[in-house]
């Protein structure tokens, strides 16, 4: 088992962790923060994929899901505070 073969593992954790908690959170910004982990989590466990199989293509797959995602967290924080700055 290599590092990258760990870091998968951690991530499909994480991924599962972050699932029950979207299930189960008490709150709407719980939901939320588990939301954006799981998220990251399978953009992690996609890029160490890609990197156990040499492939480049899913490092722009990877960037692409990185902004997606940060806009998404940005977008849900702002609709959760209902625009308050």
């Amino acid at each position: 088992m290599t590092g990258i073969d760990v870091a998968a593992a951690c991530c499909g954790v994480a991924a599962l962790i972050a699932a029950y908690r979207i299930v189960r959170g008490p709150t709407p910004a719980d939901r939320a923060v588990a939301a954006d982990l799981l998220s990251f989590a399978v953009i992690g466990l996609i890029a160490t994929v890609g990197t156990r199989l040499g492939s480049g293509a899913t490092m722009d797959l990877v960037l692409v899901a990185t902004l997606v995602a940060f806009l998404a967290a940005v977008s849900l924080a702002r609709a959760l505070t209902r625009g308050a700055r």
